[in-house]
């Protein structure tokens, strides 16, 4: 499986991602907690993507409890969840679990976390991954995106995002776009097509911004049962 993502880099190109937004808000899901030095926020959000599009002014954060479960139509076929994320690129790798319950509940250290409300791979939604921006968890997402030159945020474009899921299938995604200091989930709540979305913070607990990684599909294979069940260890960093 590790060849996988080189395999798919030289024989598929993405698509772009269009979708519109609708007033489905989430609430700050991740705090900043490493050792990095945190920049000042720019006023609006920078967008960083394939096609390039306009810089949008973006409302304040209600909580995430707003966020409706998936219509009828949108019913899954099954009930599989994921349960491993990597980027390979970055050095990623992460099993995968349920967002913890309660609005002020704090997410967990050691894992990725899905937003349930949305979609599951292969469900024809968005699925919805956020971790916090610490070394070993999605921290080489924030370093990229608060570099400014050579290696910055346009350099995460156009790598392979793999994602196990518990009936054993292994989903593959391309990032296709970078959107900085964002503040809703309009874009992902909206989509009515398979999109991967990967989010990490921007600053010390309390920042508002939000880091967005776009992701669409490439191909769905079946995995070693091992690969998709690796053991988490979730831990609370609050």
């Amino acid at each position: 499986m590790s060849r996988l993502p080189d395999l798919l880099r030289s024989r598929i190109v993405p698509a772009i991602l269009t979708a519109t937004g609708v007033s489905l808000i989430a609430g700050g899901l991740l705090t900043y907690t490493g050792a990095a030095e945190v920049p000042s926020p720019e006023p609006s959000p920078t967008i960083v993507t394939i096609t390039p599009r306009p810089t949008v002014a973006l409302p304040t954060l209600p909580s995430i409890t707003e966020i409706p479960s998936p219509s009828p139509s949108a019913t899954p076929v099954s009930d599989r969840v994921a349960t491993r994320v990597r980027v390979e690129a970055l050095g990623i790798d992460l099993p995968i679990v349920e967002q913890p319950g309660g609005t002020n509940a704090y997410p967990l250290c050691n894992v990725a976390m899905y937003i349930k409300q949305l979609h599951q791979p292969g469900q024809g939604g968005a699925t919805y991954l956020y971790a916090h921006a610490r070394d070993g968890m999605f921290g080489p997402i924030y370093e990229r995106a608060i570099q400014n030159k050579r290696g910055g945020p346009s350099s995460m474009l156009g790598m392979v995002v793999e994602v196990w899921t518990s009936d054993d299938m292994l989903f593959t995604y391309q990032i296709t776009e970078v959107l900085l200091h964002q503040l809703t989930l309009d874009r992902p709540s909206a989509a009515t097509t398979e999109e991967l979305w990967l989010q990490t913070s921007e600053g010390p607990k309390g920042t508002k911004g939000k880091t967005m990684l776009v992701a669409l599909p490439l191909v769905e294979v079946h995995a070693d049962h091992a690969d998709a069940h690796p053991k988490a260890r979730p831990v609370n960093c609050k």
